[in-house]
């Protein structure tokens, strides 16, 4: 019975951690060449530097997004598996 709790609470887990990794794949695949072909057209006239500089930067706040989120992640499961303080411990 245990074990069972633990393992599906571990799945949930793993599936909220496959779903983040999913979306976050396809952004980097699809926000970076959007914004290249939208920046090259309606933004910098043409200019295919301007628009892979633009693309470039939306790739890394795409990254860095990433990475905030797991932290935060991260940081939250660390404080769900920390008793709590009591009046005996102070």
């Amino acid at each position: 019975m245990y074990l069972s709790r633990f393992f599906h609470s571990r799945i949930s887990s793993y599936r909220g951690a496959l779903f983040k990794l999913v979306i976050f794949s396809l952004s980097l695949g699809i926000i970076p060449i959007t914004s290249y072909f939208a920046s090259e057209k309606y933004v910098w006239n043409g200019n295919s530097t301007l628009a892979a500089i633009t693309a470039i930067v939306a790739a890394n706040i795409v990254l860095i997004a990433y990475i905030i989120t797991s932290l935060r992640d991260d940081k939250a499961e660390r404080e769900a598996g920390k008793p709590l303080e009591s009046r005996k411990d102070r």
